[in-house]
């Protein structure tokens, strides 16, 4: 169950918090204490595109949630275009890795790599 929703934030399925946490486990060095850094950068053919990876530092302005284990920050400048927006995770037959469903995003381009 996630913890800690606020309209400012990004929110992580269950399914997804799991894949992160697992994947935080295999990234992480012994002491280090990293977070899901989302962020949004202009780029890809829509405009705007998604970046998300692992940091050992935040910012004083990050936006920051919990799921469980898992820390994910926001930097000021992307937390309006994720305000509200759904990580999701998945590994069937017919999709596999990460989604991001946004309530900002107006356009998006067909590989739904990038957004406006």
């Amino acid at each position: 169950m996630t913890e800690t929703l606020t309209s400012q934030s990004v929110v992580l399925t269950d399914a997804a918090a799991a894949k992160v946490a697992a994947l935080l486990a295999a990234e992480a060095k012994e002491g280090e204490s990293l977070a899901l850094r989302v962020a949004v950068h202009p780029g890809g053919c829509a405009g705007l595109r998604y970046e998300l990876y692992f940091d050992d530092e935040s910012q004083a302005d990050d936006v920051e949630t919990f799921f469980g284990d898992v820390k994910v920050v926001v930097d000021r400048m992307s937390a309006p275009y994720l305000a509200g927006a759904t990580i999701d995770f998945a590994d069937t037959i017919q999709r596999q890795g990460f989604t991001i469903d946004n309530p900002n995003a107006t356009n998006s381009c067909a590989c739904g790599d990038s957004f406006s």
